[in-house]
Formats: C-alpha cells, sequence, structure tokens
C-alpha cells in the first residue's frame, strides 16, 4: 500500500484536493490524526455523510491509476453546509432510551454493562481497525487494547452460559483472539462469511494489490470460562471436578459405579486431556449423590455451588453455553451482502456501510439462546442485531456512540416493536 503523502502527490497530477483518504467502504482512513477537522469529521460519517457534507467521491472504476479494489476517496467540492449534521465526538452520556424490548442507550457501553441484565449472547460488531469513527485505532495492530475493557466487562457481567459472537475481519479477529482468551473467554469456533464475487463486482485491480480479492469477514464464537469453588480455590469445571472428587477421599474408579457405566465416567468427566466431556445434569446428580452417601463426612457437601448449596439440573446445564445445532449449517456462510429493502439509506446512499444480514444475526443469536434471553450489542450501529432478537423472542441491550446512528436504530427498533 503507498504512502498517504505519495498518494497525495500523485493524485494532484489529476488536479485532486485529497484531505482524506478512505480505503473501502467501511470508512478506513490512513493519518485520520493528521486530517483537517471537517475532513476527518466527513471522513468518519462515511460515504453518506462525506456527500452531504460537500465531498465528491471517487472510486477505482473511476480513478484506477489511484485506487484498487473497494477504495474510496473523498475531497472537498464545495463549502460543507450545515456542519451541525455531524457531531462527533458524540456524547459520552446520554438518558438511556427504554421500551418494552428492552434498551438502547446513547454513548459508550462501558457505562451501561453493569446497569445491563446478565447477556445470554454478546454480538460485537465493533471497530476493525479502520479509524471510521473517532477513537477507532487506524490499523488492526491496536484492536486488541482498544476492546479490552469491554472484553473484560463482558465476562465480568455475563452469565455463565453466555456466548460472545466477535465479527471482525481476519486479521482484526487475529490480533485479537490472544487478548480475548485472556479475558476469560474460551474460543469454539470460527465461522467465515462468504460474500460472493458479487460483493468485489469485477471492480478490484489485482496487479496494483498484489493479492486475491477479498469476499470474507469471520464470526468467531467463544463461551465464557466459568470457574467453581473447592477447597478454597477458584478452579476451571474440569479442574473442579477432580478436585471435589478426591475431596470425597473415594477412587476415581468409583465414579463408574456412581454414574452406573462401565469406564464412560472416569474416561469422559474426569479425564484430564482435551478429550474431557461436560457431564451432563443427570450425572452430576448421580456423582454428587453418591459422594455426599459414601465420602468423607468432614468434606461435605460434595459437587455444590460457591454458595454451598445442591446444584439443580438446570443449574448445572447453565454452566455451560447454550447451544441448538440447526441441519445443515456449517462454518462457512454463503451469504450476500446487504442489499434492496434491508439495507438502510438516506436517499441513494447506506446509511451505514458495515450492515450485517438479519438472516445471519438471527441463526447465531437462534443456536446460542432461548425465548426470554437476553443479547447485548455494544457496538449498535443500526442494531441489526437488536432487530434480529426482537423477532426470535428475545431482549436486546444496545449502544450506540454515534448520534446519527444512535437516532435511526431507535427509530428502527420502534418500528419493528410495532
Amino acid at each position: 500500500m503507498p504512502t498517504t503523502s505519495k498518494i497525495c502527490k500523485e493524485a494532484g497530477k489529476a488536479q485532486f484536493d485529497w484531505p482524506a483518504f478512505l480505503e473501502n467502504a467501511a470508512g478506513r482512513v490512513l493519518d485520520f490524526g493528521d486530517m483537517p477537522e471537517e475532513a476527518r469529521e466527513a471522513a468518519a460519517g462515511g460515504y453518506a455523510e462525506a456527500v452531504r457534507l460537500g465531498y465528491a467521491v471517487g472510486t477505482s472504476s473511476t480513478q484506477p491509476e489511484y485506487l484498487d479494489g473497494n477504495q474510496l476517496v473523498f475531497w472537498p467540492v464545495k463549502k460543507p453546509r450545515n456542519k451541525a449534521v455531524l457531531s462527533f465526538p458524540a456524547r459520552k452520556t446520554a438518558p438511556a432510551v427504554h421500551a418494552d424490548f428492552g434498551e438502547i442507550a446513547l454513548g459508550d457501553a462501558l457505562l451501561h454493562y453493569a446497569k445491563w441484565p446478565q447477556p445470554t449472547v454478546i454480538v460485537s460488531d465493533g471497530p476493525y481497525g479502520l479509524a471510521s469513527f473517532p477513537g477507532d485505532p487506524p490499523t488492526a495492530e491496536g484492536l486488541a487494547e482498544w476492546y479490552r475493557p469491554h472484553v473484560k466487562a463482558w465476562h465480568d457481567h455475563a452469565l455463565p452460559s453466555a456466548t460472545l459472537w466477535f465479527w471482525n475481519s481476519e486479521q482484526g479477529w487475529a490480533n485479537c483472539h490472544r487478548m480475548i482468551e485472556e479475558c476469560g473467554w474460551e474460543f469454539r469456533n470460527c465461522h467465515i462469511w462468504d460474500k460472493g464475487m458479487s460483493h468485489i463486482a469485477g471492480n478490484c485491480n489485482t496487479r496494483t494489490i498484489r493479492k486475491y480479492p477479498v469476499v470474507t469477514e469471520v464470526c468467531v464464537q467463544y463461551v465464557r470460562k466459568n470457574t467453581l469453588t473447592s477447597g478454597g480455590k477458584s478452579l476451571p469445571l474440569r479442574e473442579w471436578l477432580r478436585a471435589e472428587w478426591a475431596r470425597s477421599g473415594l477412587p476415581f474408579s468409583k465414579t463408574n459405579v456412581a454414574c452406573g457405566v462401565a469406564d464412560a465416567a472416569t474416561r469422559k468427566y474426569f479425564t484430564k486431556d482435551h478429550l474431557w466431556y461436560f457431564p451432563p445434569p443427570d450425572a452430576l446428580m448421580k456423582l454428587a449423590e453418591y459422594a455426599n452417601a459414601h465420602g468423607r463426612h468432614t468434606g461435605k457437601p460434595y459437587f455444590s455451588k460457591d454458595d454451598g448449596n445442591a446444584f439443580t439440573a438446570e443449574e448445572w446445564e447453565l454452566m455451560r453455553a447454550k447451544f441448538h445445532c440447526e441441519i445443515g449449517v456449517s462454518n462457512v456462510w454463503h451469504e450476500k451482502a446487504v442489499r434492496g429493502a434491508e439495507r438502510m439509506k438516506v436517499g441513494n446512499a447506506s446509511v451505514h456501510m458495515n450492515q450485517k444480514p438479519l438472516s445471519l444475526l438471527s441463526q447465531i443469536i437462534r443456536s446460542t439462546s432461548d425465548a426470554g434471553d437476553v443479547v447485548w450489542e455494544p457496538f449498535g450501529g443500526l442494531c441489526s442485531a437488536s432487530v434480529a432478537a426482537i423477532r426470535l423472542g428475545r431482549i436486546p441491550y444496545a449502544a450506540e456512540i454515534n448520534e446519527k446512528f444512535f437516532t435511526l436504530a431507535k427509530k428502527r427498533l420502534e418500528n419493528e416493536r410495532k
């Protein structure tokens, strides 16, 4: 990728006045912090906002000698009118808007996690390292530390049965994966969203970019790492099971007797390796009953919650993330980018360049929650995940820092409920 200064110098030959350079439709900006304020506002607002603020737009089809792929360039053609249309940075706090579908709040989601009900599903569709809004890192290298306080708060406030769906580019996710695990989330699967070749529509200069066109994003599934206390120590569930049986003083061979099986209990529920299985509720009930009946009297009760009370079957089942496997669905999702009536527009211009398909959002919410569960959408945008949640009978809680997007999302959710 050529530097901004080189691009600007070359563009001058074609009578360009380049105060901003946006790469791809999501609004990535090179040297975003060095741009004039009005150019920064136009860039942060994306394609539609830049046009409204008086900026012309060039694409790789109109300027193939300077742009490739889905790159865009904005430059001023007249003095922006009604500059108050945008207000960046958006206000950090504002009264939350409540409705019977949950809540959508204007401002930083970090200010709301402690107030919201505990989620079963978290749909994260935040920054991709594209400098597409104030505070968004200009490259993917800074994403991990940007996300860290959010990811840690998600773990601290989520239910044990929670699933995190992390949307990003392949590079963005690669830079965040280790941090997500450090914050208490366990990797489950990486899903590839294949938008199809129509996403490129022949508009990619591979001789310049020197790589195959990109038509994918990833949606990565994480589950909450849960712990329980045994002998005064907080342990992961697999270690907790072994520690509780060891406390009873009974040999591990007796776990098979407790569960009424030949060797499955020892082999599945008490193994130390990667072949470990989460015991189904009936198995845990049998293990607890046997240990409390035959184990040391001084250590009772065994296999209980941190408060000392016995687990019910329903409570134990919720110590792991929910998942309902749908027939015919794999980790590769062939779905075109949002178009037609589902695409939110102002005039002929799309409002948000990274609007996700309701079909995919419905799929991930449906697979990891039940009716009545709470869904968090910390980076709401147009709140598509919240729309999907309402349609599925879930209760969404969302936040959006951009006042323009917040206003549109609020109206969209109110209409959805009607």
